[in-house]
């Protein structure tokens, strides 16, 4: 009888739809955005029960300031209200949140409540999300080498390692399940080293119709999938 396969540590999600998922119902883009923040909730409690470590949700990359300044301002308004409305329930699940990327080009309210929510989850155990707000992959690896030349780092002791500890996502495990929704097939320049070797699930559901079924789905077809890490 063979042995059940271990749940992913780490998965990520590419939340990608919200825009196609309003326009297809004739609703403003930013009716989408409220409901995919509304799908990460289920999303943040199966993940936790199924026994994954870390949930990495992208939420807003650095290429989405190139959108309309309404859709940018009000999308950082729902990030500023989900924050304070949804910290204790966290608080009550034990999820830990951190928020990786370039906070600091945040308008400096929504930079307050992020950090506050990050300190008020601290002691959560059962789960770390992580949210990836203003985020790129190629920007965190290049915030990587500054800070090792910042610290004067001898480029001869500099490995795999030592790198991967001055990313945004230090001591967490590498990205062992990615899923995308909304169709598409690319990983976006989204945790470009920590998945190097994750395994890919494509959704062909928008990222406010994806469900708790469809992760276990997803959990699922990694199970079957036979990891070779390169050999």
């Amino acid at each position: 009888m063979s042995e059940p396969v271990a749940p992913p540590r780490h998965v990520a999600i590419i939340a990608d739809g919200n825009r196609r998922w309003a326009r297809d119902r004739g609703l403003p883009v930013l009716s989408g955005h409220v409901q995919g923040i509304e799908a990460i909730r289920p999303i943040v409690r199966r993940a936790r029960d199924r026994g994954v470590e870390t949930l990495s949700v992208y939420t807003f990359s650095t290429e989405n300031w190139t959108r309309p300044d309404d859709e940018v301002s009000g999308l950082f308004g729902l990030i500023d209200g989900a924050v304070n409305q949804y910290t204790d329930e966290l608080i009550g699940e034990g999820v830990r949140v951190r928020v990786i990327g370039r906070l600091h080009e945040a308008p400096s309210d929504v930079q307050r409540s992020i950090r506050a929510a990050e300190e008020r989850t601290r002691a959560g155990e059962r789960l770390t999300l992580n949210i990836c707000f203003n985020y790129s992959g190629r920007s965190e690896i290049v915030d990587a080498v500054r800070a090792l030349v910042a610290a004067r780092a001898d480029p001869e002791a500099i490995d795999e390692a030592h790198l991967a500890s001055h990313l945004y996502t230090a001591g967490q495990p590498d990205v062992d399940l990615l899923i995308r929704t909304g169709g598409d097939r690319r990983t976006s320049n989204f945790l470009l080293w920590q998945a190097a070797y994750a395994e890919l699930v494509f959704c062909d559901a928008y990222w406010p119709d994806f469900t708790p079924d469809d992760f276990d789905a997803a959990l699922a077809e990694y199970a079957g999938r036979e990891r070779r890490f390169g050999s």
